[in-house]
């Protein structure tokens, strides 16, 4: 019996002691929440987008020179005169224009679909004119009202017109869309001189957006240019290159106002081929 409890007393020296439980902390129990068995974990949050404002649409209604866009591909100049022509000279010209011009209604195609232009035309000069695919038939006979104001414009403004797009805008509810004057055959950066008779329209430009924003407008330069009785508007350089303008529809009183663009044409579309600038340089400094 002695020896069986020296072997036990024996045995029991070599085992390892059992491990103590551990003791529980004073105070209630922690949730489960507020322990963890590894490292803190950091939570992520989405970066939030960058903020834009809409630019403000700014007016030209002063005359003077207005660079409206430059950079490596060339500056975007328009100026204005009010009062080119006077009262009296004004009203003579576009009561003998509005009765004489052989006006008509242009019928475009769209999407496969043909509509009628809500306004009437005419075009003077030796070559036809196509957009929008469809063409206006020249009249090689200028109207003497024409051609004594295409000899003031190329006067005043030491350029030379061949060509000239009649506009008729009967009322308010004629416009014309978005758009430039940047067909092939008026060559590269052309000169648009145009020239307003009767009731004043708001005429709008609007800037090309960067590639990045693939068509979206909503962030571009807007313009907006009454023009009244009288007014000439030189659009010049790299405007029709860099920015689009429209008249747009107007929803209240309207008479009828007729637009005079003079231009030039090239009977050689291919000689007078648009050099093409990437985007990435195109003007983009705001109007002053």
């Amino acid at each position: 019996m002695g020896d069986k409890r020296q072997r036990a007393r024996v045995q029991g020296s070599w085992a390892k002691p059992l491990p103590k439980p551990p003791t529980r902390p004073a105070g209630p129990c922690p949730s489960s929440s507020s322990w963890s068995s590894g490292p803190s974990t950091v939570e992520f949050h989405q970066p939030s987008k960058q903020k834009r404002d809409v630019p403000m649409e700014k007016t030209i209604d002063k005359e003077g020179v207005y660079e409206i866009s430059h950079g490596p591909s060339g500056v975007s100049t328009l100026r204005l005169f009010p009062g080119f022509l006077l009262q009296e000279e004004a009203d003579w010209v576009f009561s003998t224009l509005l009765a004489d011009l052989p006006w008509s209604q242009k019928t475009n195609h769209r999407q496969g679909e043909a509509y009628e232009e809500p306004r009437l035309t005419c075009w003077y000069g030796e070559l036809p004119y196509t957009y929008s695919n469809s063409t206006l038939t020249a009249n090689p006979e200028w109207h003497p009202a024409l051609s004594s104001l295409r000899a003031s414009l190329e006067q005043h403004s030491g350029r030379s017109f061949n060509s000239l797009l009649c506009n008729l805008y009967r009322d308010g509810k004629d416009s014309i869309g978005w758009h430039s004057d940047n067909e092939p055959a008026l060559g590269p950066q052309p000169t648009i001189a145009s020239l307003s008779l009767g009731d004043t329209r708001v005429f709008s430009l609007r800037k090309q957006p960067v590639p990045e924003a693939s068509g979206d407008y909503t962030y571009v330069e807007k313009l907006r240019i009454p023009l009244a009785h009288g007014a000439l508007l030189m659009m010049e350089g790299y405007t029709q290159e860099d920015w689009q303008h429209r008249v747009a529809k107007e929803y209240h009183d309207r008479g009828p106002r007729i637009n005079l663009t003079f231009r030039n044409m090239f009977p050689g579309p291919t000689r007078h081929a648009k050099e093409k600038v990437p985007r990435g340089q195109r003007p983009d400094k705001a109007f002053p």
